[in-house]
């Protein structure tokens, strides 16, 4: 964003050049505008590249003795150039080839010794005093091409004699004693009327202390004088209001199309806009002074393309297979959802982004529409991306300008383009306003004294805050200790009680904040109780050889559907970064999954994987309907078919050892039991049901802790491991971690170990088929609890399973007994009790025969 230092004292001093906005130094006022504005990205020093020119008149013009071109010109500077070789009159002799020069003519002089400004910056041309075909020229006369104000390189600049006299700096005259300071963009991005010199002009005062008043015509209460008998017809129909909630036009009649007064383009050119001609050059002024673009229509054109007997614009979508032509050359096809002005049969432009080439104004154009409307930023943002059309447009569209603004602007657009086209208001104005209800202009914002001071750390009064708050046009009432805040039209990001604080904090100077260290306590801070239990599973899993693995949040539908999930239960991303990342993840278990072939195909034949991270799901959200977050752990093993033919057993009893060995480092694994998880009752958790997705019902468990399920441990559908290519002997589990944390240990889980020996002792009992592995081991397990001696420590393992062949009515278990006393050295006989007291429980109970 280009700005004119002019233009800000020109417009902080409502058109009184008296007061310098940078008073001391331009230095000083970019360091302030970097430190309470915008980061500043360069300043050029215009005044340095215009110094040494001189406004002078051609007194005399004569043909060169020796060249049918060139002349031989008296100029009259007033006597300004000290060093310049002058004739018994005090005029300059300058030889000159350009077939506009004549008597009488202002032009633009520049004296020997000085440097010609198009050269500046690349290989510096200095002029001097010598002969051209015999003749001694001093200096020259400069087209618009040398003094880097345009392309025009047919002949030499004309000054206009009512703006300027012989011996006038140039660079006074037209204001290029100039810095233009270019503030990054994105310093604006929330600010909308920063993208115009008025705007800029009102935040420069503000940060120095100033009071800013906007020019009389801004304002929203304008009114606009329209003829009683239209000449012109003009009709505006607008089918997206949504899209389009202000569009403003009119039409003028009997303009005159010519080069712009020279002031005007020089206005343009030093911010980087090219002159086109005087009406379409007001429409960018406007832009850059407001921020409020604006666009012109050959008015003719336009009725031509419908062949009616008045001009009509329609606001719509493309239609299907429509193309258009545009101002720079291209010609494209818009995207479905592209904002278009059109007449009844053709479009004529897209819609805040660019006009289109077929009703352009030209030399040609005699009555025109000028338009000044409000598209919504999304939609022109997404229409720019997708075509590649960056203009200047777009970049304040793009914003969401207020659409407050767009009766003041118009009106002052016709003031100018009547006083230097010529030509009258011909139609009535239009004005589709659609945004009576919106909250363009947030409500009026109570704020306290001491809410303000308590988060800047200043110790500001209530006037004092009016005061920085009334330089930039707010209005402010006080109450005691409360402010109320409005803001003015053109601020639309004023809406909460810290926007003020900010607001304020800004203005006054975050650089004034008092050098005080924060008190602190000393005492330590309290440990992130989740945090910390992730650093215990990772160092837990990770002792027992589990690596760690970090995957997106997100994924494919394909992975979703191949684990048997349902994407729509899924939060699906509207901006993806990528084709394969769509959704937000239901579980971590598909995940882990994508990535054992993979490792298996690197030829790692065994291996653990885990992962902690988040999940989402639309069945989870809270009561604002925003998705909850779920803190999960999921695990993996596998093995490839070389490997697992070495296993003892089945891949489900791999992973419920890591299960088992974890839960119980938090002291929960003796509250929980696991449940076959075709018989747990998942109804009152939808979002349990997709997590237990890859899992097989017949070969996994829910973990149960007795009032909820905590997880699911298991091996996976066939159908799971044909899609992602597991290996047959693969299994894991996952579960939420806040669930831990919710059912904390009564205690550490720490025993100590008794110094005496331990005695060791298995026992096999023959069941029917029927009993699970699970309630077998759970009932001896209590038996355990209740029939082994006191102080000791005990503990049973499974150890085997197997079925004889031929005998499928029953199999044979085989559990190992390991115990120890802390009070003396234990005999197998009375191990052999404890065994027995088992045996005796698991024959009546489940008709178990030891063997």
């Amino acid at each position: 964003m280009k700005i004119s230092l002019n233009h800000i004292r020109y417009y902080r001093n409502q058109y009184d050049w008296s007061d310098d906005p940078a008073p001391s130094g331009i230095d000083a006022l970019v360091e302030k505008i970097g430190a309470q504005l915008g980061a500043v990205e360069e300043v050029e020093d215009l005044g340095q590249k215009y110094r040494d020119i001189i406004v002078a008149k051609v007194v005399n013009c004569v043909d060169h003795p020796d060249s049918d071109h060139m002349h031989v010109c008296k100029i009259d500077d007033g006597g300004k150039a000290q060093d310049a070789e002058r004739d018994e009159n005090g005029l300059v002799q300058v030889v000159c080839g350009a077939p506009n020069v004549r008597e009488g003519l202002l032009v633009a002089w520049l004296p020997p010794g000085s440097t010609v400004p198009e050269s500046v910056g690349k290989d510096p041309f200095v002029l001097g005093a010598r002969e051209l075909r015999g003749v001694m020229s001093n200096g020259m006369l400069a087209s618009a091409k040398e003094l880097a104000l345009g392309d025009n390189h047919d002949g030499i600049l004309e000054i206009d004699e009512a703006s300027a006299k012989p011996g006038d700096d140039f660079a006074a005259t037209y204001q290029l004693d100039d810095y233009i300071i270019d503030i990054e963009n994105k310093m604006f991005a929330h600010r909308p009327d920063c993208f115009g010199m008025m705007g800029v002009a009102r935040e420069i005062a503000g940060i120095q202390g100033q009071a800013f008043k906007s020019p009389e015509w801004y304002r929203t209460d304008v009114l606009i004088e329209t003829p009683s008998a239209p000449s012109l017809k003009l009709t505006v129909r607008n089918e997206l209001p949504e899209l389009v909630p202000r569009f403003v036009a009119v039409a003028v009649a009997d303009v005159t199309i010519k080069p712009s007064p020279l002031w005007l383009q020089i206005n343009l050119l030093r911010l980087g806009v090219r002159p086109i001609n005087n009406v379409v050059d007001q429409t960018n002024y406007y832009m850059l002074l407001t921020g409020q673009p604006l666009h012109a229509y050959d008015y003719d054109k336009v009725r031509t393309l419908d062949s009616g007997d008045g001009a009509t614009l329609v606001v719509r979508n493309p239609k299907p297979g429509e193309k258009i032509g545009l101002l720079n050359g291209k010609e494209i096809e818009p995207r479905a959802e592209a904002i278009m002005i059109a007449t009844e049969t053709k479009s004529i432009g897209v819609g805040g982004v660019m006009g289109g080439a077929e009703t352009e104004v030209d030399e040609h154009t005699k009555n025109i529409i000028l338009e000044c409307a409000t598209f919504d930023m999304y939609s022109i943002r997404r229409t720019a991306m997708a075509h590649g059309l960056f203009t200047d447009a777009v970049t304040r569209f793009n914003k969401g300008q207020s659409p407050l603004q767009n009766l003041a602007v118009t009106d002052r657009i016709i003031h100018d383009i009547l006083e230097s086209a010529g030509g009258k208001v011909a139609s009535e104005l239009i004005d589709i306003n659609q945004v009576q209800g919106r909250e363009w202009v947030h409500l009026p914002v109570p704020v306290t004294i001491a809410f303000i001071n308590e988060r800047l750390g200043f110790n500001l009064s209530a006037d004092e805050m009016k005061t920085l708050l009334e330089n930039v046009e707010f209005s402010v009432a006080v109450d005691s200790d409360t402010l109320t805040v409005t803001a003015p039209f053109w601020r639309t990001d004023i809406e909460t009680r810290e926007d003020v604080v900010e607001e304020v904090g800004r203005l006054y100077g975050f650089d004034k904040l008092p050098l005080e260290l924060p008190k602190r306590s000393i005492k330590p801070a309290e440990k992130d109780s989740l945090f910390e239990l992730k650093s215990q599973v990772r160092a837990a899993l990770a002792k027992a050889g589990a690596n760690e693995v970090l995957t997106y949040s997100f994924v494919h539908g394909d992975l979703l559907r191949k684990t048997g999930q349902d994407p729509d239960e899924a939060f699906q991303i509207g901006n993806a970064l990528s084709p394969d990342l769509q959704y937000y993840r239901l579980s971590l278990t598909p995940s882990l999954l994508d990535k054992v072939h993979m490792n298996i195909k690197a030829g790692y034949d065994e291996f653990a994987l885990f992962e902690i991270g988040k999940t989402h799901g639309k069945s989870q959200t809270d009561e604002e309907g925003l998705p909850k977050e779920f803190e999960r752990l999921a695990f993996v093993f596998a093995a490839n078919s070389k490997q697992a033919a070495k296993a003892a057993g089945a891949p489900y009893y791999v992973a419920r050892t890591y299960l088992v060995q974890l839960l119980e480092l938090f002291g929960i694994w003796e509250r929980c039991t696991l449940i076959p998880l075709k018989d747990a009752d998942l109804g009152t958790q939808p979002f349990f049901l997709q997590v237990v997705k890859p899992f097989d019902p017949e070969r996994a468990a829910a973990i149960y802790d007795g009032q909820r399920i905590l997880g699911v441990v298991g091996e996976y559908t066939a159908s799971t491991r044909r899609a992602l290519k597991l290996p047959a002997h693969s299994a894991g589990f996952e579960f939420g971690l806040n669930l831990i944390l919710q059912n904390p240990s009564d205690g550490s889980g720490y025993a100590a170990l008794p110094r005496f020996p331990k005695v060791t002792q298995d026992i096999t009992v023959k069941v029917p088929a029927s009993v699970s592995f699970q309630s077998l081991f759970d009932l001896l397990q209590t038996e355990l609890a209740k029939t082994q001696p006191e102080q000791v420590l005990a503990s049973l393992d499974p150890i085997d399973i197997y079925q004889r062949e031929g005998d499928v009515t029953h199999k044979q278990l085989t559990f190992r007994l390991t115990i120890a006393s802390y009070e003396k050295t234990m005999t197998d006989a009375e191990a052999t009790k404890v065994l027995d007291a088992m045996a005796t429980a698991a024959q009546k109970q489940c008709g178990a025969e030891r063997i």
